[in-house]
């Protein structure tokens, strides 16, 4: 009985942790034709979710946890565009380092990843529900 608690709480722990990253991901997709607001200002900067491990001592088990929310330390990318108010003296505007081909690709994995941990957390509770009708 207590290793299907133990599966109920890691599988939530991942639906929690993969949430998290869904939440992340489309704030970036939200931002990604952003700009910088002046000339030697800077767009939004994409940001990235990392993942631990950590000991949930009651249960004895890791659980997923999210570590950190960073930021992208890779280059904001450059528009032409000499009207833009932000343009510096060469006529180009610092964008967003937002890929949203890299954004969509990490959101069908993080989907996908909460998927199977729903999978397994409604499994367990099928196998939970059938234990206790035994015992009645």
């Amino acid at each position: 009985m207590t290793e299907l608690l133990k599966s109920l709480d890691i599988s939530a722990s991942g639906m929690k942790a993969q949430g998290t990253r869904l939440r992340v991901i489309s704030e970036n997709v939200a931002n990604a034709g952003s700009t910088a607001l002046t000339p030697d200002g800077e767009p939004y900067r994409r940001k990235l979710v990392s993942f631990g491990a950590e000991l949930d001592r009651q249960l004895g088990v890791d659980l997923v946890r999210v570590r950190r929310i960073g930021r992208d330390p890779s280059d904001f990318g450059q528009r032409y565009q000499p009207g833009h108010p932000a343009a510096d003296g060469s006529g180009y505007v610092k964008t967003s380092n937002v890929n949203t081909l890299v954004e969509m690709a990490d959101m069908r994995e993080a989907q996908r990843s909460y998927e199977a941990n729903l999978k397994v957390l409604q499994s367990s509770r099928t196998m939970l529900q059938r234990t206790i009708d035994l015992l009645r």
